[in-house]
């Protein structure tokens, strides 16, 4: 049996957990569906779940385990939690981009935040984005940072120029 990471990011949905899984795992590498645990009939006066409906979905993307709840319509998820998928390249911008935003929400767009069909959070950053925001010339940070804030997806190549003080 594997050893359990000290912390599970435990995302709670009404009834789209495994809907949401399956999705994250058709988007990144390395990701696979573990485990499916499902309702039973005890309890059912207290969660109200079909017996055999599905309870959790235990789930891997690029080696870290999530738990996807049915857990029912009480909570939402806001941006106030976000998960950041640094990426290598434009093309790997576009690609997490396209696929965790079809269906989200447009108006949640901004600066390389987005929001899925499912209403989780998710930021989509070139992996050298902190260096430049906190970088030790103050200068630079700041023309990156106007940068970013004009942009709803990041476009890696504006933000360069942007930091480097090149014209656009």
């Amino acid at each position: 049996m594997a050893s359990l990471q000290k912390i599970t990011p435990y995302l709670w949905f009404d009834t789209e957990a495994e809907e949401a899984a399956r999705l994250y795992v058709s988007i990144f590498p390395d990701a696979a569906i573990e485990r499916v645990a499902r309702y039973g009939r005890e309890g059912f006066d207290v969660h109200g779940k079909p017996a055999d409906s599905v309870l959790t979905v235990t789930f891997r993307l690029l080696g870290l385990e999530f738990v996807a709840l049915n857990g029912g319509p009480h909570f939402k998820f806001s941006e106030a939690v976000s998960f950041i998928v640094y990426c290598e390249d434009q093309a790997e911008i576009d690609r997490y981009w396209t696929a965790l935003g079809a269906g989200g929400d447009p108006k949640a767009q901004q600066c390389g935040w987005l929001r899925d069909r499912f209403g989780l959070s998710w930021q989509i950053v070139p992996r050298e984005l902190p260096a430049m925001m906190s970088g030790p010339d103050g200068a630079r940070s700041e023309r990156g940072m106007k940068a970013l804030l004009q942009m709803k997806k990041l476009d890696l190549a504006a933000l360069k120029r942007a930091y480097e003080g090149a014209p656009s």
